[in-house]
């Protein structure tokens, strides 16, 4: 699959991939700050943002849609910088292609699976009947029923668009998205790679453990883990500035 993205700046690549019903519109603003001195791709995973919709929806598949794109454009020894969903593709990625990337950044995602933790989310979206709701404020009504947190529910809504005048509709493929749950939230069995790794995660944040860290450095031993305090799972949008400079400094290592 062809995925959607966007390309800004010069210099040494980045790629940058985001989470679980997000977009490269989450990204936008970090992005420009890295675009400072490297060229930027902000990159929309199948069936999320502007890239195509697909039955198919694993990290094995989305892993092979970030080789095309790096093909396609001729990228060489890119950064891979991923978030949640995006991370666990990063490491797919390192996995199937370990000699593609100069270096990884794993951003609050770990190697482990995780138990389902999205119903809310899943509730809030499919409450929102897009054959019956005609402004963006309706679709916050209706999803605030099942989501308290304001952020979230802005995040959430930030995949709605104007189909035309009077219809909205989702961006993401949220029917895939769901059906595929399960596989979003799996582990990556991955052996010992010698990539050098960054793994970033948010002080308040669940996803990466104390407990975690033992397998990490097994896996990745040329991977370091630092955490962004006071911060949870969004620590890239809760903290851009700290969450910039460890980009960049490991980035310039």
């Amino acid at each position: 699959m062809n995925l959607h993205f966007t390309k800004l700046g010069n210099g040494k690549p980045i790629l940058i991939v985001h989470g679980l019903f997000g977009s490269s519109d989450n990204w936008r603003t970090l992005g420009k700050k890295f675009s400072e001195n490297n060229t930027v791709y902000l990159i929309d995973l199948r069936n999320h943002g502007r890239s195509a919709h697909s039955d198919e929806m694993n990290y094995e598949i989305m892993a092979e849609d970030l080789m095309n794109l790096i093909i396609k454009e001729n990228i060489i020894l890119p950064t891979l910088l991923g978030h949640s969903m995006g991370g666990k593709a990063a490491l797919m990625f390192v996995k199937k292609f370990p000699d593609i990337l100069s270096k990884l950044i794993v951003a609050d995602i770990g190697i482990k699976s995780y138990p389902m933790h999205h119903d809310l989310i899943l509730k809030g979206l499919n409450s929102i009947d897009l054959n019956k709701i005609n402004s963006r404020s309706e679709a916050q009504k209706k999803i605030a029923v099942h989501i308290q947190e304001v952020g979230v529910q802005q995040f959430l809504l930030k995949n709605l668009y104007w189909v035309e005048k009077g219809q909205l509709a989702w961006r993401m493929n949220l029917n895939i998205i769901e059906k595929n749950i399960h596989e979003i939230l799996t582990n990556i069995n991955i052996d010992k790679n010698f990539t050098k790794t960054l793994f970033l995660r948010g002080g308040l944040s669940k996803y990466i453990l104390l407990d975690d860290f033992e397998e990490i450095q097994n896996k990745f031993p040329n991977g370091e883990i630092k955490t962004i305090e006071n911060v949870g799972h969004w620590l890239h949008a809760e903290n851009p500035r700290e969450f910039y400079r460890l980009v960049v400094d490991f980035i310039k290592e």
